[in-house]
């Protein structure tokens, strides 16, 4: 109750009053059933945008340390996160990833929308980049569709680093329902899950027009930070 209330009374109306997003294939996601919600990643705001304008909830795996903050500051961040959908999850990895795919499965069972970032972090530069696997093997043991979705210029709304939004309009498209079916039973094939992935990037691709980058973003971001670390001098 208090996600809709916070969702319909306060957040939409703010949004699409001064951000008017537009939506394409709206249609796509279905009234009722799990389903997962494949999107780039370009801001902060994806979080915030996609759920807007979607009726149904949608829920996203949101890291632990958005929901452990002290203070004024930290109860804030706590709430908008709670009633924008998130869920508290641990990106630690080992055991920690396995505890994150088990929290998506249980809100796909549910019979819930779940939003999935394949990337695994945000783009520094607005490319798109390569997916990680754990999306397609959750969608191979969730047995449920997975539909695409590129989100438009969102990147412009809140750079990396800002904390203060720009008003300006974006754009969402979303695509048609992805079918992986086909590879029911194949959930630990590295190979089948890097296949699924990669079709799925290739539709975020096609649908958003970004320049696509065969490496992963954390990759990138980490080879940045380290030009950007100083040199000691001993």
């Amino acid at each position: 109750m208090f996600y809709f209330l916070a969702k319909y009374l306060i957040v939409a109306p703010v949004l699409k009053t001064f951000f008017r997003p537009w939506v394409i294939g709206l249609e796509n996601i279905p009234e009722k059933g799990g389903a997962i919600l494949a999107s780039n990643h370009l801001s902060f705001s994806d979080s915030v945008f996609l759920p807007v304008v979607v009726d149904r909830q949608v829920s996203f795996l949101a890291k632990s340390d958005y929901f452990t903050g002290k203070g004024l500051r930290g109860w804030l961040v706590r709430l908008f996160f709670s009633a924008s959908g998130q869920i508290s999850i641990d990106r630690s990895g080992g055991k920690a990833s396995e505890a994150s795919l088990n929290t998506g499965l249980g809100v796909l069972a549910k019979g819930e929308l779940l939003g999935i970032y394949p990337e695994g972090t945000r783009s520094p530069d607005a490319k798109l980049y390569r997916g990680r696997t754990g999306v397609a093997r959750m969608v191979l043991e969730a047995h449920v569709p997975i539909i695409p979705v590129a989100m438009i210029d969102t990147e412009k709304v809140m750079p990396i680093g800002t904390k203060v939004p720009k008003i300006r309009r974006i754009g969402i498209i979303i695509g048609k329902p992805l079918d992986f079916s086909r590879f029911e039973g194949f959930e630990s094939d590295r190979f089948i899950l890097r296949s699924v992935t990669d079709e799925i990037m290739y539709e975020l691709h096609r649908l958003g027009g970004q320049e696509y980058a065969d490496v992963y973003a954390t990759s990138v971001k980490e080879k940045r930070a380290s030009v950007a670390r100083p040199v000691s001098k001993e």
